[in-house]
């Protein structure tokens, strides 16, 4: 059979690495696909800059459309991320009858529902393996290797900036800023760090993971957001102390009352193994009805861990393109016509358990009326630390560990002790998950 041509859009860290890969592993590759699959055409915005990637045998250019409107490129490996051009490409690519390949987790979570329709439409594929968690093969694994589970919930490390930032804080006792500004030197974070630190980018991925393990639309408005720049040092220890780890999670759980989509600082027990995931590295776990929890760990960037999942994705296209479209992998995990209306719940709908840490002046009658505030709001205390206050300071630390309640119930709590004159600043409010 004829080789099948790839035309690659971007040839940044990702797009570099998955041009070696397709490169130094073509023999194996074809062994693979039944066939030799060669990329022929290349775009980046700039030609003259160097690159991790051999180009020799690629015609480059500065425009990706003369590669979505070429003829003899059957699939399209879009690498340039953002949502309005990179939008624009596969939705052309796809008119055109191409294939579609991407690592675009803000594309597929925000237009994912208009770019599978139409790809439907046009008996094309639209492959995305790399948009969540690198090069760890979860969508793969939820979508096949666990499709005869119903899935109960997924729970992830899947930004490894902020698991690098909580990692650091953790072993070597530092305070956020400068962790942050380590990162970025490293080129782990952005020079403009808001969606890694703020939740956005593990939202992206959580709206992902929930559509193909649920079976619903992709819906990223209703995913709840917490980052993690208010996590002190103070907070790391004292979830050591009580026997916990703070991971920047992204939670999706199906209830009798609907779906829950969140991505927050969660304390996690220390002896779970998803707790030990530390640095850039990224972990998944799935809890199904038949086969327990499963973990999927592995690298959640980089330039080849990525383009292993890139690659994957366009072996699997090729092995497909004779197949009838009807008979091919759905591309949310279930038959397009059999998504489901579920009920999304509000963060305020949500029941977990809560570590709770706040100041408050050292005289007596103060614990007494937190507690009492707590009791009349239905919260159980199951732990509670004391510290002894600071030479020359007045008030003391206070650390509490909740058993479970009704978020709304310990948001009017929050507000009721807030405003009492024996507490100082804030209330630091993190959800505790025992994910067993």
């Amino acid at each position: 059979m004829k080789p099948v041509k790839v035309g690659v859009l971007g040839l940044g860290t990702v797009g570099g690495g998955t041009v070696n890969v397709l490169k130094r592993n073509a023999a194996e590759i074809a062994r693979r696909a039944g066939r030799e699959i060669i990329v022929t055409r290349a775009s980046a915005r700039d030609l003259e800059r160097s690159r991790i990637c051999d180009t020799q045998g690629i015609a480059l250019t500065t425009d990706p459309y003369e590669i979505v409107n070429d003829p003899e490129i059957e699939i399209v490996v879009e690498l340039i991320g953002g949502e309005t051009i990179a939008k624009d490409l596969v939705l052309k690519a796809i008119e055109n009858g191409k294939h579609v390949v991407t690592a675009n987790k803000a594309l597929i979570a925000l237009h994912g529902n208009e770019i599978f329709a139409k790809a439907g439409g046009k008996g094309v594929m639209v492959a995305f393996e790399a948009a969540v968690a690198g090069g760890i093969p979860i969508i793969k694994a939820i979508r096949e290797g666990l499709s005869g589970n119903q899935i109960e919930w997924v729970a992830g490390i899947i930004n490894g900036t902020g698991n690098f930032i909580l990692t650091e804080m953790r072993d070597k006792g530092r305070d956020f800023a400068d962790v942050l500004a380590e990162a970025q030197a490293l080129g782990y974070a952005e020079a403009d760090p808001t969606f890694d630190v703020e939740g956005i980018d593990a939202a992206h991925k959580l709206t992902i993971l929930a559509s193909i393990a649920f079976g619903i639309p992709l819906q990223f408005d209703k995913v709840y957001t917490e980052g993690i720049t208010q996590i002190t040092r103070d907070d790391v220890d004292y979830a050591d102390t009580l026997g916990y780890r703070i991971k920047h999670l992204g939670i999706a759980r199906k209830t009798s009352e609907g779906i829950e989509l969140r991505v927050h600082p969660t304390l996690i027990p220390s002896r779970r193994l998803i707790a030990n995931v530390d640095g850039v590295m990224n972990a998944v776990l799935v809890k199904g009805d038949a086969v327990g929890p499963t973990l999927y760990y592995g690298a959640g960037a980089g330039a080849e861990p990525t383009a292993s999942s890139v690659v994957a994705d366009v072996i699997d296209v090729v092995r497909a393109l004779t197949s009838d479209p009807e008979n091919r992998v759905p591309h949310l995990a279930f038959q397009p016509n059999a998504l489901a209306d579920i009920p999304m719940l509000s963060a305020e709908q949500i029941h977990t358990a809560y570590y709770l840490r706040l100041n408050a002046e050292d005289r007596p009658g103060v614990l007494a009326d937190i507690t009492r505030i707590l009791a009349l709001h239905d919260i159980s205390i199951e732990a509670i630390i004391q510290k002894e206050p600071h030479e020359n300071e007045k008030s003391v630390p206070i650390i509490m560990l909740t058993q479970n309640t009704l978020e709304s119930e310990m948001n009017a709590a929050i507000t009721v002790i807030e405003q009492l004159t024996t507490v100082t600043g804030k209330v630091c409010r993190i959800r505790l998950e025992t994910l067993g």
